[in-house]
């Protein structure tokens, strides 16, 4: 049950056209390698065989472990979403209680976190001291310099 991921429609798409690409791109590609290497003499003694038969090797296992991620893979219906507390895919405003400075976050499967554009892994420090606040909540976040005090401002939906 623990492996069940939860992703936006978007992320699903992204992670469904790469396990695509590597079936239908790279595999072939892989055992072309592997022939190409083949047709070069004895195999007892080709390195360029065992590298492309490794690599073929690491593929087929990346392959086998996206296509486990895709299998548990869960499409979060966005419009049932509570926004009354923080959630996946949730989109808070957070004032640090120091410095005053607000940050705006939206709440993401690990996958999909990006920083620059402001998504951040539910998985995250940040994110696992968010999920279950409400807006006036102080989220209390650790960190190796202590406790950082985040008041939730504002919740919204992406």
């Amino acid at each position: 049950m623990s492996d069940i991921s939860y992703y936006t429609a978007e992320g699903l798409k992204k992670l469904r056209d790469e396990l695509d690409y590597l079936k239908s791109i790279e595999r072939p590609k892989a055992s072309q390698d592997i022939a190409d290497a083949r047709d070069k003499g004895d195999l007892s003694e080709n390195a360029e065989y065992d590298a492309a038969k490794e690599a073929q090797g690491l593929l087929e296992m990346k392959i086998s472990k996206m296509e486990g991620v895709v299998a548990n893979a869960r499409l979060i219906d966005e419009s049932q979403l509570d926004l009354s507390k923080v959630l996946v895919l949730s989109t808070v405003k957070i004032k640090n209680q120091v410095n005053g400075m607000e940050m705006i976050y939206t709440l993401v499967a690990e996958s999909e976190a990006d920083l620059k554009s402001g998504k951040i892994s539910v998985t995250s420090p940040i994110g696992k001291g968010l999920l279950g606040k409400s807006v006036g909540d102080v989220a209390e976040i650790s960190i190796p310099n202590g406790v950082i005090k985040f008041d939730i401002v504002e919740i919204t939906r992406n």
